[in-house]
């Protein structure tokens, strides 16, 4: 088995899955040695990932599968805490949160998504 380098890139969609305001794309890593669930979206046309915790309580945040955005499309909310994080930082802007949302590194070209890796976040194995 080998370990990826900090700096990896890995294909998580194409960016056609990704629509403005629309469903997330989920994907798994490996955070801080644990198997934790991330989601990608587009936000005013670039795409971001985060890890699907919350920073208030450490639980998912979708409130249905796969959906973050609230019915304007501008905020991503947390469905247990009502915590509203603004979708291209992951900051928190309202409600009960501590900080922001863990930010994955993504990148995009040739209609494909990649995700990035780091000394902390890395790819589930299986």
């Amino acid at each position: 088995m080998t370990t990826p380098s900090p700096d990896q890139s890995i294909a998580l969609c194409s960016s056609a899955d990704l629509v403005d305001g629309g469903l997330a794309v989920p994907f798994d890593v490996q955070y801080a040695g644990q198997t934790c669930r991330a989601f990608a979206i587009r936000y005013q046309g670039l795409p971001h990932a985060y890890l699907n915790r919350c920073t208030h309580v450490a639980m998912e945040m979708d409130y249905q599968p796969n959906r973050f955005f609230d019915d304007t499309g501008h905020w991503l909310l947390c469905a247990t805490h009502g915590a509203a994080y603004l979708p291209h930082t992951g900051q928190c802007a309202g409600g009960p949160c501590r900080g922001g949302l863990v930010k994955i590194a993504l990148s995009e070209s040739d209609g494909v998504v990649r995700w990035h890796t780091a000394y902390n976040l890395q790819p589930v194995e299986f």
